[in-house]
């Protein structure tokens, strides 16, 4: 799946507090991992994940290998409305 570098940001910035540990919870994973899955780069708890930023306009295409997070946080932010 591909994704604009600025929509994925705008995604994370638009979840409530403590959505990063929902997320990671749910999907067995460090929320670090999570974190950088949204363009962070916290290496020391997290890893990053199929996630791969060409540069260009919007901040960059994203390729995402694996939409799981992306999904997930859509999800909350779907519940929020």
């Amino acid at each position: 799946m591909n994704i604009t570098f600025n929509d994925l940001r705008d995604i994370k910035h638009k979840l409530p507090t403590g959505s990063i540990t929902r997320i990671a919870k749910k999907l067995n994973i460090a929320e670090d991992t999570v974190r950088n899955y949204f363009g962070a780069s916290k290496l020391d708890d997290g890893e990053t994940i199929g996630v791969h930023i060409e540069p260009g306009p919007g901040g960059g295409v994203v390729h995402l290998d694996d939409d799981a997070i992306l999904e997930a946080a859509r999800a909350i932010l779907a519940e929020q409305q």
